[in-house]
Parts: structure tokens; sequence; C-alpha cells
């Protein structure tokens, strides 16, 4: 499980930096990317929240800007 959340995880960041690269400066602000603990542990919800993170950011940018993703088909 972990392997395909890590998967899709790398699908999605290379879907932004390679047809919207201007959302990529979003990624390493968001909360999921900012531990605040001192020893972060990676687990399966921390990579499905990080997942859905990229994912609502993504979809969110496409409804707001449709003529910007029709270009990137």
């Amino acid at each position: 499980m972990e392997r395909e959340f890590n998967t899709r995880i790398l699908k999605t960041t290379m879907t932004i930096m390679e047809k919207y690269p201007e959302l990529s400066k979003y990624i390493e602000e968001m909360h999921e990317t900012i531990p605040n603990e001192d020893v972060p542990e990676i687990t399966l919800r921390s990579l499905k929240a990080y997942l859905d993170s990229l994912n609502s950011m993504l979809d969110k940018y496409k409804v707001e800007h449709p003529s910007l993703s029709s270009l990137c088909v």
C-alpha cells in the first residue's frame, strides 16, 4: 500500500511539474510536507493526506482555470 501511495504521489507531482509548473511552488508550502514533530513518522495516513492534498490542489486549479486545463491534454 505504501508503494502505491508513493507511486501515485510521484505521478501527481510529475503532472503538476510538467503541465502546471505554476503550482509547483505550493507543493513545498503544503501543510502535509511540513512536519510539526521532531522525528516525523511517515504513515499510510500521512501519505494519503499528502496525495489527497495534491489532488485537491490540482483539481481546484483545473476548475478555476479551465482554459489552461484544455491546453494540457
